[in-house]
């Protein structure tokens, strides 16, 4: 095992009901003037909207509103949110959403604290020194942003928009109020695609041929295996609040740093070629994720077969009879079977995109320069590596 830093300093509060504490949480916060950060129309007609407003007025804030994130959210919304703010003195910033507007709103809090172009801690040509203070109701079980130090935004180019990740811990979520009822209405697409974003950070962070301890094994691989069973719940049952928790909390856990401690930090191959996907074709980020994984997972495991091997006995259920590459393999084919089995692409080809040989090539290219011309831990991938993963996933 490796030496490691855990740090998850988000106040949660879970549970039936949760947002009747925001005001509370608000008034703990010392704001006066919040930005209430949203995405699209849900929110209004739910009504959460109201009571988010009716909790900042007893809480004694004043606030301004920018709607209008969209999935993969956009740089140029997040330029609109830091100038909004400057202008109105926001001294908080509120998301109410999934992991797009937690995301957009960690951008707008660095550009806040910053005299610089925020895209420079996207690029990586610069690191962030602050953030300003983040909150979040949360609305879908996704991303893990809600107690994450990461955020994912998306530059509008010529030639291929631009997905990039900035991890920093100044902006970990002060709060999270979680309501597992708020994602009764989500579609089962929606649903499935969370489900299957909660288990990439795990298995992002679990593929690796760095050092890894049995008590993070044993709580990854009880992540996985809870995920994948109320998975399976919530397609028939979209309303079952107890399997709605359980994917809510894993969502959290999945993506908070408690699932890596002690390995290398992690392999993130996957989530990198997602990203140039997403930044290509503006796909939804855990059917991306789903399209590539197998082609992934077939092309690294013999580099890794001891965490392969254990995926498939601990995780998938698979019976240790054969030898240890077969079983690997039927757990990677239990785990493609499972995918199938909620809705999700395992091609690129289900997903719906067909890359041509240039863009093909284009998107190894970038997706290997994110990493210095590589990826990877479970097996180090460079960028021929990554175009003949992409193509096998055709």
């Amino acid at each position: 095992m490796y030496d490691f830093e855990y740090y998850a300093p988000t106040k949660v509060e879970f549970g039936k009901g949760s947002e009747s504490k925001l005001a509370m949480l608000l008034s703990e916060q010392g704001c006066k003037k919040v930005l209430l950060h949203y995405g699209g129309g849900s929110a209004e007609r739910s009504g959460l909207l109201a009571v988010v407003r009716s909790a900042m007025l007893e809480a004694g804030c004043s606030w301004v509103e920018l709607g209008g994130v969209q999935p993969n959210p956009r740089l140029s919304l997040v330029y609109r949110g830091i100038e909004l703010c400057r202008a109105e003195g926001v001294d908080f910033i509120l998301a109410v959403g999934g992991g797009s507007v937690i995301d957009s709103a960690k951008a707008i809090g660095y550009g806040l604290k910053d005299d610089g172009d925020v895209w420079d801690f996207y690029e990586g040509t610069r690191r962030p020194t602050a953030c300003m203070p983040v909150g979040v109701v949360l609305t879908i079980a996704a991303a893990g942003s809600e107690m994450s130090n990461s955020s994912v935004i998306t530059k509008e180019a010529e030639g291929g928009d631009l997905k990039r990740s900035c991890n920093s811990n100044y902006a970990r979520p002060r709060f999270a109020v979680m309501n597992p009822e708020l994602t009764f209405t989500l579609p089962d697409y929606q649903t499935a695609c969370g489900c299957t974003d909660i288990l990439m950070h795990t298995m992002e962070r679990y593929f690796t041929s760095g050092g890894n301890m049995e008590l993070t094994d044993a709580l990854a691989e009880g992540l996985m295996r809870t995920v994948i069973a109320n998975a399976r719940v919530l397609k028939n049952k979209p309303h079952d609040y107890d399997a709605r928790a359980e994917v809510m909390w894993a969502s959290s856990l999945s993506h908070n740093g408690l699932t890596g401690c002690g390995n290398n930090g992690g392999d993130w191959a996957v989530h990198g070629i997602e990203h140039e996907l997403g930044g290509l074709y503006d796909v939804a980020h855990g059917a991306g994720l789903a399209a590539v994984w197998t082609a992934w997972a077939y092309y690294v495991y013999k580099d890794c077969l001891a965490r392969f091997y254990k995926f498939a006995v601990q995780v998938m259920g698979v019976r240790p009879c054969g030898t240890r590459q077969e079983i690997a393999r039927e757990g990677i084919d239990a785990f493609n079977a499972f995918l199938k089995e909620i809705g999700m692409p395992t091609t690129l080809t289900e997903l719906g995109v067909n890359p041509t040989a240039e863009q093909y090539k284009l998107m190894a290219e970038r997706c290997a320069a994110t990493g210095n011309g590589k990826k990877g831990s479970a097996k180090i991938l460079y960028a021929d590596d990554i175009e003949r993963i992409l193509r096998n996933a055709k």
